[in-house]
């Protein structure tokens, strides 16, 4: 796979915050200059602001929730039972949605036996798109107060073109929305620093991809900080180190000031590719 040359989704994720996952897609993104990349990241979006696209379009994300007619409702509690996610309460002549706890799975008004449970749509964020380059951005944008960020990922997903290499931003943790992000790539980079907090949460990540199937390597950003222990975790568990990114303070600067390190120092394309080229020989 010199370069990117064949069509590869590949997630960048990390269990830990702040350990330099968002540099990463974006500096491979602008290594390979034609690609597709994905900010999943929906809570908190901001690889829009390093690469500062042009022609940004938009569109709402629509979920159906339940609205409950009351005037219907003989408080029967079949929908309250029915519901996975306790999100209907019912007693004694009295009926509360808590509308923070809905998937809006759409059961509970399938089976109101009275019609007294009717869905509407409901706006619960963005997904926006524009270039930068040879880049096509896209992201999300979850609406404030929204509980659920599921929706807005896969919008964003969906927007994916599958004949191109696409990058996929993924939000820091090992919780759902990660899940959601990270299901059906083809390759996982990993991304860490090497420190005990950095290999307490590479540990989580690396348990879920396994369940996932999906296969990974580890990239360790600020190489010379902290300890071993990462280096060490593994080579016993035979996950291979694809780079190393040393805590360097021009690299800090740069990205401090929105710009992607590699715009400043393009001898880093060359090790990017060359991260390409090795998922490639992995994924076989």
């Amino acid at each position: 796979m010199p370069g990117g040359e064949v069509e590869v989704k590949i997630a960048v994720a990390s269990g830990k915050g702040g350990t330099g996952k968002t540099t990463v897609a974006v500096n491979l993104a602008l290594s390979i200059g034609e690609a597709q990349l994905l900010d999943c990241d929906v809570e908190a979006p901001n690889v829009h602001l390093l690469l500062k696209p042009g022609d940004i379009d938009s569109k709402p994300i629509y979920v159906k929730v339940p609205r409950i007619l009351e005037d219907r409702c003989d408080y029967c509690g079949r929908c309250a039972e029915a519901c996975n996610f306790n999100a209907i309460f019912v007693a004694r002549g009295q009926i509360i949605l808590f509308e923070e706890l809905c998937h809006g799975c759409g059961l509970c008004a399938k089976i109101c036996p009275r019609r007294a449970i009717v869905e509407e749509e409901k706006i619960v964020g963005f997904v926006k798109w524009g270039w930068a380059g040879g880049i096509e951005l896209i992201w999300g944008e979850l609406g404030v107060g929204e509980p659920s960020p599921e929706p807005v990922i896969e919008a964003v997903k969906g927007r994916m073109d599958e004949g191109r290499t696409v990058i996929i931003d993924v939000a820091p943790g090992a919780s759902c929305p990660v899940v959601s992000a990270v299901y059906g790539s083809d390759f996982c980079i990993l991304v860490t620093e090497p420190t005990p907090f950095g290999l307490h949460d590479l540990r989580q990540m690396v348990g879920v991809l396994r369940r996932l199937g999906i296969p990974m390597g580890v990239v360790v950003n600020k190489a010379g900080l902290g300890d071993r222990g990462v280096y060490k975790y593994c080579e016993m568990e035979g996950i291979p180190i694809l780079l190393e990114i040393p805590f360097d303070r021009r690299i800090a600067e740069l990205y401090s000031r929105g710009i992607p390190f590699i715009q400043e120092m393009p001898e880093w394309r060359g090790r990017f590719l060359k991260l390409m080229d090795d998922i490639g020989r992995l994924m076989g």
